[in-house]
């Protein structure tokens, strides 16, 4: 709801004689509070005509109270967005958060939330967000209590989030959603988002004079008891320190500036007041003279490309006005790490001397650089990052885990005496590999944030779908030593399985290790820093160029249209010189979905971000005293769900909806998971039409289509030799389920049931229990001797486990493992 209030004395229900400026201004701090909690509320240009308020009908212009300024103002309580449309729309601030709550854009969702955060009395951060698998685009976002996670020590785990989902309509619908806190709401200290002082107002002296300036510029310093920026409401932090300066004002959305360099300057002091760094970021270029229109000045922490960055969101944008002026006109003022924190560089670095860091090392940095006061670049030295008092305390816990489970395993690094990375793996890890280690994740998510405790973790896939632990380490720095240790460390407790896919960082210092550990397995690149980089890399690019780059990896369809669209992409916008676009397309085989397709990865989506295995439990924030009960509570939970899985595999059965032989056969056989996934794609099969394309001999072609859809089609090929079969959509060299277009060929060639290499042992529901021949699986007999042992030591285990609950079960399980043994020897 939109009204208009003039400034003019009937507005204002007042006798002559009571009215004075403090009576005036607590007419109008609701309208200013609105102002405040909406910048970019217009304000009628009209005749600025001011009313005398010590008269009631005459004006400071000498004339009648005829046109006084107007101002489009919204009750308190009512946010007023105007999006890219120039459409104004209105959302309640008093409303709750609800599930099917609608918003033109995902940033209109979140400044809802945020205030509504700011009236119930906590922050907000950004959270996870999801892209979609067709386009890349962003599909859904998750904005989170500030507390979430426990990243920081101030954080407590809080479970508290909306999230937001695009529909096809462009519009952003709340589609979950949880209030509940784990944490005290409106404690002092927890909302830095303005607020009104508790001391009264400070009044200008000449609140027409006030009124009159459309605009402050603040470069000046504010004295006490003298106007604030806004000439109504001071909004000042308190003093850092006491070294007397007075704390420069906050910036917000509106601000004003004479020279870029001015905003640059005014945004530094800002920063050293607060306590954070400042770099130059990205800039934004004129199409029709190539002037530049915005700059983004950002947190020193933002992005990833050096471990002392976290990826800070903090960051002011301005843009030019057709005065010559620069206006704030984008902020973030949240930061994702601590302030006022020692800075990693002793030294500022000059802008060359960062562009010639990056450049040097194709934007990968991989190591701590500084700077000496001959202005040299030198390497630092690689001191670990995990504190001596680490070692007694997980060398103290590996002593009594290995007292209860003969198959724990660990080692530590050891350095000129002194221990480093450290690496462990107990006996359900070191089985689960045996079954599952043909994908391993290496989640080193600890680089995201400010770690104090590089906690990492290996990570495979079990034949439900779930992330099965295979391995944990503390790694003490990121070189290719240290990362050579810890792959070989890995290799020799896993009883030497060698993975077919790695999925871990770009950082060249992993690619080396790797390819010297693991020769022949596929390197994946994580999506979480691919993204990081494309963001870094790509801001300063066109908007039309980041379309076509997008467009490039996510739709083309074979080699060769990669590669062509590719050149002809970085020629039209004259890239070749790009030294990060050379590197990125040198490994495209990592990263590119179509690459990517025709490797086996367990059906981990490419281009998500993989949850990490302990959630927020464990992370490289987590203090020393809580570091093992949250790994075992983590890790038994984890296991848990496993156990639920095995259970209900073994005891229930899916319902068959097609009563076909072959749906039949994988019902008996696969999970439950694999089986919906494999049960979904037969389904599908029915809406695709199969016409032979090709046939010679043995081998036949059909080209598989979507009916009415003719975008949608794959070529399959069959030969009827060994019943062999395969797709240009690679979804069984992918996930290891075969998809609907060979299910359609299988249909019109009247073959009832799956051949046997089209059914992976890892994905039935006796996975754990199998019995491997060493000659038909093609595995060596060290690994068949190393996949009978920990399947004999991990069923023994559970006789064990069941066997010390009482007596009576006890003498059962001796007798059982008695006579058992008498049939072996």
């Amino acid at each position: 709801m939109i009204f208009r209030v003039p400034f003019c004395p009937h507005t204002f229900p007042l006798k002559e004689k009571e009215i004075n400026p403090t009576q005036i201004f607590a007419e109008l701090v609701p309208f200013f509070l609105v102002l405040i909690l909406d910048p970019d509320m217009e304000i009628d240009s009209g005749p600025t005509h001011f009313t005398d308020f010590r008269s009631p009908d005459t004006n400071l212009n000498g004339g009648e109270c005829m046109n006084p300024m107007v101002v489009n103002a919204f009750p308190v309580g009512i946010v007023h967005v105007i999006n890219s449309g120039n459409v104004e729309s209105e959302v309640d601030l008093r409303m709750e958060p609800s599930v099917g709550l609608e918003f033109d854009s995902s940033d209109e969702a979140r400044d809802f939330y945020g205030l509504y955060a700011m009236r119930v009395g906590f922050k907000i951060r950004t959270g996870q967000l999801y892209r979609s698998r067709r386009d890349g685009s962003v599909s859904s976002r998750r904005f989170v209590c500030s507390k979430e996670g426990f990243q920081l020590n101030s954080r407590t785990g809080c479970p508290a989030f909306i999230r937001v989902q695009r529909r096809d309509s462009g519009k952003w619908v709340i589609d979950q959603i949880q209030k509940d806190h784990n944490h005290e709401l409106g404690l002092e200290g927890e909302n830095n988002s303005p607020v009104l002082q508790q001391k009264p107002p400070v009044v200008p002296k000449s609140l027409v004079e006030v009124l009159r300036r459309p605009k402050v510029k603040l470069l000046g310093q504010i004295e006490n008891g003298g106007s604030s920026p806004s000439g109504i409401i001071n909004f000042k932090r308190q003093k850092r320190g006491g070294d007397g300066r007075q704390p420069l004002p906050e910036p917000y959305t509106g601000l004003e500036f004479n020279t870029a360099n001015e905003a640059y300057e005014y945004y530094q002091s800002y920063a050293e007041s607060v306590g954070f760094r400042v770099r130059i970021g990205q800039l934004f270029r004129s199409k029709n003279d190539g002037s530049i229109t915005s700059r983004r000045f950002v947190c020193s922490k933002e992005g990833f490309q050096h471990p002392s960055r976290v990826g800070c969101g903090a960051f002011m944008r301005i843009k030019k006005k057709d005065s010559e002026s620069w206006m704030v006109d984008r902020l973030n003022k949240d930061h994702n790490h601590d302030l006022g924190e020692q800075m990693v560089y002793e030294n500022k670095f000059s802008t060359a001397s960062k562009k010639f860091i990056e450049e040097e090392t194709n934007g990968m940095v991989s190591m701590d650089l500084g700077e000496m006061n001959t202005g040299k670049l030198i390497k630092r030295s690689r001191e670990s990052k995990i504190g001596t008092d680490w070692y007694p305390v997980l060398l103290e816990y590996f002593q009594t885990r290995q007292a209860e489970d003969t198959g724990f395993f660990y080692s530590v690094e050891v350095d000129n005496g002194s221990c480093r990375s450290v690496f462990w793996a107990d006996g359900r890890s070191r089985y689960s590999c045996s079954q599952f280690g043909d994908v391993v994740i290496l989640d080193t998510s600890y680089r995201k944030s400010n770690y104090v405790v590089p906690f990492a973790t290996f990570v495979g896939v079990n034949h439900h779908k779930q992330p099965v632990l295979l391995g944990s380490a503390l790694i003490a720095n990121e070189s290719k030593e240290c990362f050579t240790w810890l792959f070989q460390t890995w290799f020799k407790a896993m009883s030497s399985c060698r993975p077919k896919s790695v999925i871990a960082d770009q950082d060249m210092a992993i690619q080396q290790a790797i390819t010297v550990v693991f020769p022949g397995a596929h390197h994946r690149f994580s999506s979480w820093q691919i993204r990081a980089k494309e963001r870094e890399n790509l801001r300063s690019m066109p908007i039309e160029f980041r379309y076509e780059y997008e467009k490039c990896i996510y739709e083309s369809q074979t080699t060769v249209e990669f590669n062509t669209t590719w050149n002809s992409l970085v020629n039209k916008y004259n890239l070749k010189g790009n030294a990060w676009l050379q590197q990125m397309y040198d490994k495209r085989e990592s990263w590119v979905p179509l690459y990517l397709r025709g490797k086996f990865f367990a059906g981990i989506p490419i281009g998500e971000t993989i949850e990490s295995f302990f959630g927020t439990q464990v992370n490289g924030q987590t203090p020393l005293r809580e570091f093992i009960p949250r790994y075992e509570q983590g890790l038994e939970q984890r296991r848990e769900d496993e156990r639920k899985e095995d259970f209900n595999s073994f005891n229930l059965q899916s319902f068959s909806q097609t009563k076909e032989a072959i749906e039949e056969q994988c019902r008996r056989l696969y999970t439950f998971t694999i089986f919906k996934i494999f049960q979904d794609e037969l389904l599908q099969s029915y809406s695709y039409i199969g016409i032979k394309t090709y046939e010679e001999g043995t081998i036949c072609r059909y080209l598989v289509r979507r009916s009415g859809n003719e975008n949608d089609k794959h070529a399959v090929t069959f030969s009827a030799v060994n019943l062999s079969v395969n797709c240009s959509c690679q979804m069984f060299e992918f996930e290891g389920v075969l998809c609907r277009h060979v299910l359609k060929v299988f249909k019109l060639l009247n073959i009832r049931e799956l051949p046997s290499q089209y059914i992976l042992p890892r994905w039935l529901r006796n996975a754990e229990y199998r019995i491997l021949c060493g000659a038909e699986s093609g595995v060596s007999s060290q690994e068949l001797k190393a996949f009978m042992i920990w399947s004999l030591r991990e069923t023994a285990c559970k006789y064990v486990e069941c066997g010390t609950t009482s007596v009576e079960k006890y003498k059962l399980a001796y007798e059982i493992m008695r006579e058992g043994g008498k049939k072996l020897y």
